[in-house]
């Protein structure tokens, strides 16, 4: 496995972090991602750790915290040989102050956190998404008290606008306060809209990039074509794909290239998918799920080895979006504004 240094800090994680949306199951919604039981649990997290794996990703709000409380006993007995990475913001609650980034809401999702996973700190407290109705800095004070007081080492955002972001380093730089060392984003073959502003200014404010949904819900998963619909009780099948605005024959394209690729490599679909984001600039670590074993195995193959160069083009080009304002003439200025990226043309 290989470590790589979260965005401009000292802490270094595994280019593949082990996402547990699936344990738990308390709803319809999360039911379709997954139902693992603590024991089930317990294997994968013994495959991740015999694997290398040092980060496990999970949320307040999945399966309103039994994901959690899954974790939290699935890992008990080793929690000092992982980092544990959790998310608040999302609504816990039907009363007025039991969702968003305020002061009151932080501190006591926090605490319910720390209580559900069974710990006394976590390593990586993220805000699941931008508040527009807290003032930034009342959430960024509340985040540095947090780290501050010991039960939180770092902190990072999730689905920020650039603005959302850059707003809160300068924030944080002004006051002296913690600032987000990463950013946990939507970004795959089907889902490049994060190259236009957000991997620029990760790169320059050394923000590194956690990708959530490296497999478009399982669209890159291998099991879905031209005339092959998603299989039965699959999660695309029963929610559809998160985050996916392109034309199912776009999908079909990027994934006949894919198809090619996996008959060049010996690798599987999902593999060169994965590994395909593991060449990108900013990218610290791809969060993989699995519902057993073989899911996660497969996952796990991604990794001790590399494309080349000639292979990222293909998949650049097939997988290329047309951008919006301001990116487009933004790119005709290349001389003096790079691509974080290069296009495959230029390559």
């Amino acid at each position: 496995m290989e470590y790589r240094q979260l965005g401009g800090s000292g802490l270094k994680v595994s280019a593949l972090s082990f996402g547990t949306a699936t344990f738990g199951g308390g709803d319809a919604f999360f039911s379709a991602w997954g139902n693992t039981n603590v024991a089930e649990a317990s294997r994968l997290v013994d495959i991740c750790l015999e694997a290398g794996i040092n980060l496990f990703d999970t949320a307040d709000v999945y399966s309103e915290g039994l994901s959690e409380k899954v974790l939290g006993k699935a890992i008990a007995g080793r929690r000092d040989q992982l980092l544990i990475s959790t998310k608040a913001s999302f609504r816990m609650g039907d009363g007025p102050n039991t969702l968003g980034s305020s002061r009151h809401h932080l501190i006591r999702a926090c605490e319910d956190s720390l209580r559900r996973l069974n710990t006394d700190h976590i390593d990586i407290y993220t805000m699941h998404g931008f508040d527009a109705l807290t003032p930034v800095e009342e959430t960024l004070r509340t985040l540095d008290t947090l780290v501050q007081s010991g039960k939180v080492r770092y902190i990072a955002c999730s689905n920020f606008s650039g603005w959302h972001l850059m707003k809160s380093l300068a924030m944080a730089q002004t006051h002296g306060w913690t600032r987000y060392v990463a950013h946990q984003a939507f970004y795959s073959l089907v889902g490049r809209e994060y190259e236009w502003e957000l991997m620029p200014l990760a790169l320059d404010q050394k923000v590194g990039t956690i990708v959530w949904s490296p497999l478009a819900s399982g669209v890159l998963s291998g099991k879905i074509r031209r005339g092959q619909p998603a299989p039965e009780g699959s999660r695309v099948q029963q929610i559809g794909s998160e985050g996916s605005r392109i034309s199912d024959e776009k999908v079909y394209e990027i994934v006949d290239t894919l198809d090619a690729m996996a008959e060049e490599t010996g690798k599987s679909v999902s593999q060169i998918a994965l590994n395909w984001l593991l060449q990108r600039p900013t990218v610290a670590s791809v969060i993989v799920g699995a519902r057993n074993e073989e899911q996660l195995k497969q996952n796990l193959g991604a990794v001790g080895w590399a494309l080349t160069a000639e292979q990222i083009a293909k998949l650049d080009k097939v997988s290329e979006i047309p951008t919006i304002y301001p990116y487009w003439h933004q790119r005709s200025f290349a001389e003096r504004n790079p691509l974080s990226v290069p296009s495959y043309k230029e390559r």
